[in-house]
């Protein structure tokens, strides 16, 4: 395995491709998965057990997902990738989760969110990078806000939680918008 690797003040980012995936659920236990991958319980390994039998890609899509680690520690404390990466149309959406609560609120979101457009726009050649945020999801949107990213709509009744259907907002960031934030730093 050759994960990519992005290091930031605080984090060090893990890149995982299907085919890293793959390798790891066809070659190494269950524990060294576990191990890996950051899974903090039996529910997180199934998860990502019922994605990689499932397939991860599909003709026309495919991902980067990105372990975040606390330097400082040592601690796998989150995700964030790029996934539905269309490589024809140069788009994919963002996505990401802060597993640790004790990480949480002090900016490791920002910091990671910033590398992987960066990763994105430069090493993957996109135009566009998309985000879709729950319209409840508070710490999201000013996630959003924070990073620039502009809102284009709503999807109504787009996911499906809890036996409920619930909107989200869409958003974007598109290569020109980043370079133009790029060039006035």
């Amino acid at each position: 395995m050759n994960f990519v690797t992005i290091e930031t003040s605080r984090l060090i980012l893990k890149g995982i491709s299907p085919h890293d995936m793959k390798y790891i659920f066809e070659n190494l236990t269950k524990s060294e998965i576990k191990k890996i991958l950051g899974h903090r319980s039996e529910q997180d390994y199934r998860k990502e057990e019922i994605k990689h039998k499932n397939g991860y890609s599909s003709y026309n899509r495919s991902f980067i997902l990105f372990l975040l680690t606390d330097k400082s520690s040592n601690i796998i404390i989150g995700r964030c990738g790029l996934h539905n990466w269309n490589k024809e149309h140069k788009r994919a959406e963002i996505g990401y989760i802060m597993e640790d609560e004790r990480f949480k609120r002090k900016g490791f979101m920002t910091e990671a969110i910033h590398a992987i457009m960066d990763y994105g726009f430069k090493k993957m050649n996109l135009n566009r990078i998309e985000a879709l945020v729950g319209i409840e999801n508070i710490p999201s949107l000013r996630l959003m806000k924070k990073n620039n990213f502009k809102r284009e709509g709503l999807l109504r009744q787009q996911w499906h939680i809890a036996d409920q259907f619930e909107d989200s907002v869409l958003f974007s960031k598109l290569y020109c918008e980043y370079i133009d934030e790029k060039n006035k730093l």
